[in-house]
């Protein structure tokens, strides 16, 4: 039996949506001794929402660099429930072939993955780096701020780095438009 990671995934969706989560990533790494499970969960758009105003208040009570869109909110407690109950279901699913493998359930992080138009979308404003399949101005790894997401490509502000980190001294330019074709791999970075 093969590992289906659609099915999973799906499995995943709807225990996280059980509990007011979202599912961020599905992984499967490992050697057939030591397989992991990897499932990387958030609060959902409208938990988050409320993680943003105390209660009975309509003030937002956040960082100044800080939107909603950008808050996980999971606790512990929240990959607790989550992990048993999908642990349950997965078991009883059969969908991960074999007899032993770690379930690992977590927050994506400060750093995050960004996968696709509707996290570029969430996460505009916020700063990147990101890496090219295809150099542009000789260049695959670019840091910046996503300041325009298109149906296409999004446009990274370059100004808010380092020009020696993204040799924007060759280009003499401060904002990059990337295909998102060409986007092999894309992080947020930490503002703290």
């Amino acid at each position: 039996m093969a590992l289906d990671l659609d099915k999973i995934r799906a499995l995943a969706d709807r225990v996280a949506a059980s509990h007011g989560l979202s599912v961020v990533e599905v992984e499967y790494i490992g050697s057939p001794k030591h397989r992991a499970l990897r499932i990387y969960i958030e609060k959902d758009a409208a938990t988050r929402a409320k993680l943003a105003k105390p209660e009975g208040s309509d003030e937002l009570k956040l960082p100044k660099h800080v939107s909603v869109d950008q808050l996980a909110g999971i606790k512990v407690e929240d990959c607790q429930v989550f992990s048993e109950d999908f642990g349950t279901v997965l078991d009883v699913e059969d969908l991960v072939p074999g007899q032993e493998y770690t379930l690992e359930v977590s927050s994506p992080g400060l750093d995050r993955k960004l996968h696709g138009y509707e996290d570029y979308k969430r996460f505009a404003g916020s700063l990147v780096k990101l890496r090219t399949v295809e150099p542009i101005h000789g260049n695959s790894h670019w840091q910046g701020r996503i300041t325009n997401v298109g149906s296409e490509a999004l446009e990274l502000d370059l100004s808010t780095v380092s020009k020696r980190k993204n040799k924007v001294e060759k280009t003499a330019e401060t904002k990059v438009s990337i295909a998102f074709s060409n986007i092999l791999r894309a992080n947020l970075v930490p503002e703290i």
